[in-house]
Formats: C-alpha cells, structure tokens, sequence
C-alpha cells in the first residue's frame, strides 16, 4: 500500500492498495516501513509549487523509520531485521514498504520508538547544516529559532544547547512555548503578540542575535535583519512566499542571509552531521517530540494541518 498524488491533478491524492513490494536493487535496503515523517516540503511538491516536479504517479516521503526487510548487493552495514530512519528514500515513504540508498539508511537506537525515528530525517539533519555547516554557529553565541515548536524547530533547539549556544525560541501558541523551553530554549516568546521583536531585543541586552533559523522567511525577514547583530547570519530554512527587505539593514551590521538546502550537502556532510546525531542519541539529549500521529489514508488531513495550524507542537507523522 503506498500513497500516490493522482495522475490527472498533482493536488489530489489517493492511498493505492494494489502497488507491488520494491526490490532492493545495488546498494539499496527494503525496509518495512512503521512511520514517516511530514515534511512542508512534501506538500509544496504535492500542490506543484516546488520547483522540482517528480514523473507521476509519486509517492511522497523521505523520513521513515522501521525495519529492515532485505538488502541488496553490496550492502555490509545493515541486515534484516535492523531497526533503521531515513534521511531519503528512493521509491517514497508513504507506503508500507520503502527503498533507500544505503546511504541515507541510518541504524536507530532502542531508546527512539518507531514514530521518534521518523521524526530524525529533514528536521534534525537540516538544523544541523543550519547551524554548523551554513552560519558556522560558535560556542557563546546567541541563536533565535524562529518556529521552535515545529520538527525542525526542536531539532535547532536541541542542536543549539548541545553546542553551546544561548537559544532563544518564537512560537505561537502557550503550548509551543512551554515545548520549546522543554527542549532547550533559555527564554520563549510568542510571535503572534505585538512587541515580540522588542522583547527579543531585551533579552540580548539591545545587542541583537548572532544567527536566526528562520522557517517562514516571508513574513519574518524583514523583522530578522533589524534584530541580527553585528556580524549576523539569518538561515532561511523555510518559505511560502516573495518578501520586500531593505538592503541597508545589511550594511551597516555586515549581516548575511544564508540559504539552507539539504539536498545540496555532500556525501562528508551528510556522514559528519549522522555522527553528531547517533552521538547525542547515545548521550540522550537527541529526543524528536512527536506531535499528531495520523494513519496513512489520513495523510491528505496532515498535509492540511501541517500548513494551516496555528501553532506547531512537535513532528507530525503517519504510521502504518
């Protein structure tokens, strides 16, 4: 069973019960899929507004998490019967069976369940390349986390302590809030009242944050740029739109706007940040919260919430 935009409109979708079990072909694992994470990316692509446009029919999903059923020629790391996450995955993951690159296969500690796994992939690996590989984030700095609730959010949050960071997190509900500060955020601030950016500003002494992980770029640059201090690095992880920005607010701070694309990290990359990851899981400071959980037919409702909710608390993932 897999779930496959429909070939006449790339916004429909509908669950297929008749799809065959994938292969593992060189190189590749089957694994028997018990959750995947939802990523926004995922239903950009799904209404035709992502740049990339995949041959239809598509199945979506890169996060899973499960256990291995098979794995082909040239596969030594793994076998069958290996708990495992994703951070890609070649025939999709909205399905009950998945193929991946052995690459992207990643062994999951018995600490994580099912649904935390598939909560690891596009969140935790993009923060790191936020954070380290793009604003060269350095011990003592302060960070502010623009949507710290959300799957990504959390992740930066977390990544952010362990490296030593001051963490300051937005959300916009109560609850979002008490969730960032549970996860590692030194102070929180609701971004849907008036005067957040002011109150952002007090806490740093009027000095301004020296990287922000900004989620919804067009509507939180412009406010980014005037908060930054001198020297400062905004990463645009997410955005749904166009934005006008001043370009003076980058001059005189000698300020940058970084863009963050996971899907350009190198091979290096990829295995440094798994070790920093596998490495906070043994100590146990890497715990993905997992928000809404939503069976697999019900994946057109997680696309919808995933966008219109009000406030993020935690990863949303199906399970199968």
């Amino acid at each position: 069973t897999s779930l496959s935009p429909g070939p006449v409109c790339r916004r429909s979708c509908r669950l297929c019960s008749d799809v065959p079990v994938p292969q593992p072909g060189h190189r590749q694992v089957l694994i028997r899929v018990r959750a995947c994470g939802v990523n926004p990316v995922e239903t950009y692509i799904r209404s035709g507004s992502y740049a990339w446009k995949p041959t239809l029919p598509y199945t979506p999903g890169s996060d899973v998490a499960g256990v291995v059923d098979a794995v082909g020629e040239g596969v030594t790391a793994l076998k069958a019967g290996d708990r495992v996450f994703t951070t890609a995955t070649q025939s999709g993951g909205y399905a009950e069976y998945a193929v991946a690159a052995d690459d992207c296969v990643h062994k999951l500690p018995d600490a994580l369940d099912f649904t935390q796994g598939a909560a690891i992939g596009i969140p935790y690996f993009t923060a790191y390349r936020a954070l380290v590989h793009k604003a060269h984030a350095k011990a003592g700095e302060t960070v502010l986390i623009h949507g710290a609730s959300g799957g990504v959010g959390v992740a930066a949050c977390q990544l952010s302590r362990a490296l030593g960071l001051r963490v300051l997190g937005t959300a916009g509900t109560p609850e979002g809030m008490k969730l960032a500060l549970g996860k590692g955020a030194h102070c929180a601030f609701n971004h849907r009242e008036e005067g957040y950016t002011d109150r952002i500003m007090e806490a740093t002494d009027g000095r301004g944050v020296d990287v922000i992980v900004e989620m919804l770029s067009n509507v939180n640059l412009g406010k980014d740029l005037q908060l930054l201090a001198h020297g400062g690095r905004v990463t645009v992880v997410g955005s749904r739109g166009s934005i006008e920005v001043n370009p003076r607010d980058t001059m005189a701070k000698e300020s940058s706007i970084i863009g963050v694309s996971l899907f350009s990290s190198t091979p290096e990359e990829k295995r440094e940040c798994a070790a920093l990851l596998f490495a906070g899981m043994e100590a146990g400071w890497l715990r993905p919260v997992v928000g809404p959980q939503y069976p697999l037919e019900k994946a057109a409702q997680a696309h919808h919430d995933i966008i219109e909710s009000p406030g993020a608390s935690g990863k949303i993932v199906l399970t199968m």
